[in-house]
């Protein structure tokens, strides 16, 4: 296991934001604009233990919204078959699951300034990936799949295979990123499940 964070003797503070998505962010530090205490202080551990506790369904509250009043209202459409309805009237292109299921597109784990970061957020089970073609790049957090991720905690080099589970626009998708460790870029897709 990695323990470089042993030496980050920093206090941090949970934030949250609109969608009800949470972050940690440094105690003495002005919040991110769009970001809002959430009550919680203490060791950088701690509070990634507290998000890792009360964050459980990481879907946006925007999100939840729609899929319960859909689940309310006895409609048997799917919250994923609404948004796509609305976008295509709107305009004719597919939905970020499909465009993402198709191919391979360019990622990076931009969250991470160096190797050591990012084998730090290996070591925690977490990681951010940002599919960089996407307008305005599309981020996503993958709680990491153990028995598919493939990488080696004590040599963090050359490429590294990660699978994660996840539910976007409603739809439970695995994605599936090859990254350079050194480089922190590589490329990653999207696959439906079931």
């Amino acid at each position: 296991m990695f323990y470089a964070d042993q030496d980050d003797n920093r206090t941090y503070k949970v934030v949250v934001n609109h969608e009800e998505q949470y972050s940690i962010w440094p105690h003495d530090k002005a919040n991110p604009l769009g970001w809002k205490d959430e009550g919680t202080v203490g060791s950088k551990k701690d509070c990634l233990q507290h998000i890792d506790a009360t964050w459980t369904d990481m879907r946006p509250l925007s999100l939840r919204a729609q899929m319960d009043a859909v689940q309310r209202d006895g409609k048997q459409d799917s919250a994923a078959e609404i948004r796509v309805s609305h976008q295509n009237e709107a305009d004719s292109t597919p939905d970020l699951v499909t465009r993402l299921s198709s191919g391979t597109h360019p990622v990076a784990a931009t969250r991470y300034k160096s190797t050591q970061e990012l084998a730090e957020a290996l070591s925690r089970g977490f990681v951010f990936v940002k599919f960089t073609g996407t307008r305005g790049g599309t981020e996503l957090g993958l709680k990491l799949d153990p028995e598919k991720s493939a990488f080696d905690l004590a040599h963090p080099s050359g490429k590294i295979q990660l699978f994660g589970p996840l539910t976007l626009d409603g739809v439970r998708v695995e994605c599936v990123v090859k990254l350079d460790v050194q480089t922190r870029e590589g490329t990653g897709a999207l696959r439906r499940i079931g």
